[in-house]
């Protein structure tokens, strides 16, 4: 039995492609190290497992109170908006006693898009001195 009440689940949708998988694997093993190997579980919507019905079952059996389920979209829509919620529904009615909470997409996390401005404008940065140069070095007339 853990002693922590929640567990985050890190949700992606899923490939049979181990590449694919890898990226979620490696990112589910960082938090896992980081934030305690008990606080952190990844699943898959399909085509991978675990499933988030495997976690959850899994979850009950240490004594988990509660899962926050953190999807690993872009974007919301089909997964995140519909068919998440009704697998969170079923843990619940599987799993008396767990209680389990759905985020937004992590893409429209306010601190998710800010990271990935970062890397937008370190990209510009990196190549704007060589553009520069470019256009200060020639002495052609554009036309």
């Amino acid at each position: 039995m853990t002693t922590t009440s929640t567990r985050v689940v890190l949700l992606a949708h899923g490939s049979r492609d181990p590449r694919w998988r890898a990226p979620f694997e490696r990112l589910a093993a960082v938090l896992a190290r980081d934030l305690g190997g008990e606080r952190v579980r990844m699943a898959y919507m399909e085509f991978a497992s675990p499933s988030l019905a495997d976690v959850a079952a899994e979850a009950a059996r240490d004594g988990i109170t509660r899962l926050s389920v953190l999807p690993l979209f872009m974007a919301g829509g089909g997964h995140v908006d519909h068919d998440i919620p009704v697998l969170a529904r079923e843990v619940e009615s599987r799993h008396a006693g767990v209680t389990v909470e759905v985020a937004g997409a992590i893409g429209e996390e306010p601190r998710v898009v800010a990271a990935i401005e970062e890397i937008a404008r370190d990209l510009i940065e990196r190549h704007a001195p060589l553009a520069a140069l470019g256009a200060l070095g020639s002495r052609e007339p554009r036309g």
